[in-house]
C-alpha cells in the first residue's frame, strides 16, 4: 500500500520508489501523476481503478478482489494511492479486507495533500500563536448518522486554536461555509488550493464569509483542498513579500 504523494513525482519517498519499482502488478487511483509510473517496472501490469467525483468509478469490492487475486496468484503487488493511504485513501479498508484473507502488507506513507497545499504557500499547518493543531476532515462524509458535524467542529476549532483542512468540499463548500459560521467568524481567513504540489496549481486567499463566492469567483474545481484558520495569514505575508520582492526585481 503506497502513497504517491499529492502530485509532484518529486515528493515521493525513496521506500515508495524502491516498492513501485519492484512491483509486478500496480493498482493505480485517479489522481496519481502519470509521470510516477515511470518508475514502474517496463514488464509490470499497470490496472487503473480510478475514484474521483462526478465519474464512473471503479467499485470498491471489485478492487479489493483484484488485490487479493493478485497476491494469490504470486504477484508483487503495489496499491499505489494518491497523497497517504490512510488519510481518506480507503487504506484503511483495504488493508483489513487483505489481512482477513490472510494477506501481509506493508503501508508505505505520502504527503497527504492537505499538508502540501498550504505548505506550497509558504505557510504551516501549526504554529504557536495561530494553531495548536490540526484536523483534517472530508467534506465528503456519508449523510445520516456519519455526517460531520460542522458546528461542533466549529466550535471546537475556535476554542482550541486548531486549523481546519478540509478535503473533497468543492460541491459541498455553500453548506460548510454556512454550518462553520455558527462557530467561527466570519473575517477567518480561508485558502483554497487547486491540483496542490502539481505545475496547474492554483489558488485563492479569502475569508469564512467569501468562500462560497470565491470558489465561484475564481472557478476553482476538484481537487482542491479548503484551509480554515488564522495559521492562513502565513500565506498572505508569504505571498506579499513574495510579490514585493518580485516588484523590486523587475525594476532594476
Amino acid at each position: 500500500m503506497v502513497g504517491a504523494g499529492p502530485g509532484d513525482p518529486e515528493l515521493l519517498t525513496l521506500k515508495a520508489v524502491k516498492a513501485i519499482s519492484a512491483a509486478t502488478v500496480l493498482l493505480v487511483d485517479d489522481l496519481v501523476n502519470p509521470a510516477i509510473l515511470e518508475y514502474a517496472n517496463k514488464d509490470a501490469r499497470v490496472v487503473h481503478v480510478g475514484k474521483r467525483a462526478g465519474c464512473q468509478s471503479t467499485p470498491q469490492a471489485f478492487i479489493e478482489k483484484l488485490m487479493a487475486h493478485a497476491v494469490q496468484q504470486g504477484e508483487n503487488v503495489v496499491r499505489l494511492k494518491g497523497g497517504d493511504p490512510f488519510i481518506f485513501g480507503r487504506g484503511g479498508e483495504e488493508v483489513e479486507h487483505l489481512r482477513a484473507a490472510g494477506i501481509d502488507v506493508t503501508v508505505i506513507n505520502g504527503i497527504t495533500s492537505g499538508l502540501a497545499a498550504l505548505s506550497s504557500l509558504g505557510a504551516p499547518l501549526t504554529h504557536r500563536e495561530h494553531a495548536h493543531g490540526v484536523v483534517f476532515v472530508t467534506g465528503h462524509a456519508a449523510p445520516g448518522p456519519c455526517a460531520t458535524n460542522w458546528r461542533q467542529l466549529a466550535a471546537t476549532a475556535r476554542d482550541a486554536k486548531l486549523t481546519l483542512v478540509i478535503y473533497m468540499a468543492v460541491s459541498g463548500a455553500e453548506k460548510i461555509q454556512q454550518e462553520l459560521l455558527t462557530g467561527l467568524p466570519p473575517q477567518t481567513p480561508v485558502a483554497i488550493i487547486e491540483n496542490a504540489s502539481l505545475p496547474q496549481q492554483r489558488h485563492a486567499l479569502t475569508n469564512l464569509a467569501l468562500l462560497s463566492h470565491t470558489l465561484q469567483a475564481q472557478q476553482l474545481k476538484s481537487p482542491s483542498v479548503i484551509v480554515v484558520g488564522d495559521v492562513v495569514q502565513g500565506a498572505r505575508a508569504w505571498l506579499t513579500q513574495t510579490s514585493e520582492t518580485q516588484k523590486v526585481r523587475h525594476s532594476a
